[in-house]
C-alpha cells in the first residue's frame, strides 16, 4: 500500500507541479504527517523533491525531472471505462484505482496533451443522477460487481413489488441508468433486470456459470428499454396546453413531451395549442398530467378526462 501511495505522490507532483502538504494529504486521503514521511522516503530513494517555504510554498520536483514508472495495474486498467463517472467508480470500489490510473495516464502523456487533458477535466463534469433525488443505497454493489467479473452464481434475497423472493442468479452485467444501478442476470433460462438497491441479501456461491453465447449487455439493455417504453406508453391523451404549459411539457414528460409539441396544431388567439401525448396507464397518467396544473386541459379519451375530473373534485373537497 505504501509503495502505491509513494508512486501516486510522485505522479501528483509531476502532473500538477507545486502542491502543499495539506493538499497532497487530501488527495491521497492520509494525514499531513504521513505526507512529510513519504516526502522524506522519496528523497532518500533519489527523487529530487524540493520544499519551497512561505505562503506560496509547497513541495515540487526539480526542474526537468520526470518518472516513467507509469504502468497500470489490472484494477486500474479495469477502472478506466468509468473515467467519466467517478461517483460510479467509488460505488464499485474502484475510486482509488481510477484516480491512480488517471495520474499514470497523465504522466505518460506529452506535456501539451497532458495540459489539454487537465483543461478538459477542469471544464467538463458528468453528473449522472437526476436532480433532487438521493442515490439508492447499494450495499451489495461491490460484491455483485465482483461476481459479474468472476462469473460466480449469486444466491439472492430480493424485494419485488409483489413480495420477496429468493433466487440463484447468473450475473451478466451492471448498468447505471439515471443514477440507479441495475443488475442484468440470467435465471431459469431467461435474462431479467433487477434493481440493485432492492437486494436484501447477496451470497456469492462457490459455483461458476457460463455466459450465454452471443450475449451483449449494451444490445440487451437497448432492446429491453425500448420494449419497456412500448409497453408503458400504450395510450394517447389529447390535450390543450397554455403557452406556459408548453414550456412545462418537455420538463415533465421528457422526449415524449418534446415529440408531442413538435406535432402540435396551430395556436389559438390565447396561445393555447392542441396535441396528442403518449402516456402510461390511466392511474399513472392522472398523476403525471396533474403536474401540469391549470396549464393543461385533457380533452380525451373520455375515461381519462373523467378520472382527472374525479381526482380534482376530491382534491377540491379535501382542501375546501
Amino acid at each position: 500500500m505504501r509503495a502505491d501511495r509513494l508512486l501516486s505522490l510522485l505522479l501528483l507532483l509531476q502532473n500538477r507541479g507545486r502542491m502543499t502538504a495539506p493538499r497532497l494529504a487530501a488527495e491521497l486521503e492520509v494525514s499531513v504527517r504521513t505526507i512529510h514521511r513519504d516526502i522524506e522516503a522519496l528523497g532518500a530513494s533519489g527523487v529530487p523533491v524540493l520544499a519551497d517555504r512561505g505562503p506560496a510554498g509547497g513541495y515540487r520536483l526539480a526542474e526537468g525531472y520526470r518518472t516513467r514508472l507509469t504502468g497500470l495495474t489490472d484494477t486500474q486498467a479495469d477502472s478506466l471505462f468509468l473515467a467519466g463517472a467517478p461517483g460510479a467508480a467509488r460505488e464499485l470500489g474502484l475510486g482509488a484505482d481510477l484516480a491512480a490510473a488517471q495520474l499514470k495516464l497523465q504522466a505518460a502523456l506529452p506535456a501539451a496533451l497532458a495540459e489539454r487533458a487537465r483543461r478538459i477535466q477542469g471544464r467538463f463534469h458528468l453528473d449522472a443522477p437526476a436532480w433532487f433525488r438521493e442515490a439508492d443505497p447499494v450495499p451489495h454493489l461491490a460484491q455483485i460487481a465482483q461476481a459479474v467479473w468472476d462469473q460466480y452464481v449469486l444466491r439472492t434475497h430480493y424485494r419485488r413489488w409483489r413480495g420477496e423472493v429468493r433466487r440463484d442468479l447468473h450475473p451478466l452485467g451492471l448498468v447505471l441508468k439515471g443514477g440507479t444501478w441495475y443488475l442484468v442476470a440470467a435465471v431459469e433460462g431467461a435474462v431479467r433486470t433487477y434493481r440493485v438497491s432492492r437486494f436484501l441479501a447477496v451470497d456469492t456461491a462457490q459455483e461458476r456459470f457460463e455466459r450465454p453465447a452471443g450475449f451483449e449487455l449494451a444490445a440487451y439493455w437497448q432492446e429491453s428499454t425500448s420494449r419497456l417504453d412500448a409497453v408503458l406508453h400504450q395510450q394517447t391523451a389529447e390535450l390543450r396546453l397554455s403557452p406556459y404549459g408548453q414550456r412545462l411539457l418537455p420538463m415533465q414528460f421528457g422526449a415524449a413531451g418534446t415529440r408531442a409539441l413538435a406535432d402540435a396544431g396551430p395556436a389559438d388567439a390565447d396561445g393555447w395549442v392542441r396535441l396528442r401525448l403518449s402516456v402510461e396507464s390511466r392511474s399513472v397518467a392522472v398523476g403525471d398530467l396533474l403536474r401540469l396544473g391549470a396549464e393543461a386541459e385533457v380533452l380525451g379519451p373520455p375515461e381519462l378526462r373523467r378520472a382527472l375530473a374525479e381526482t380534482v373534485t376530491a382534491l377540491a373537497a379535501r382542501y375546501a
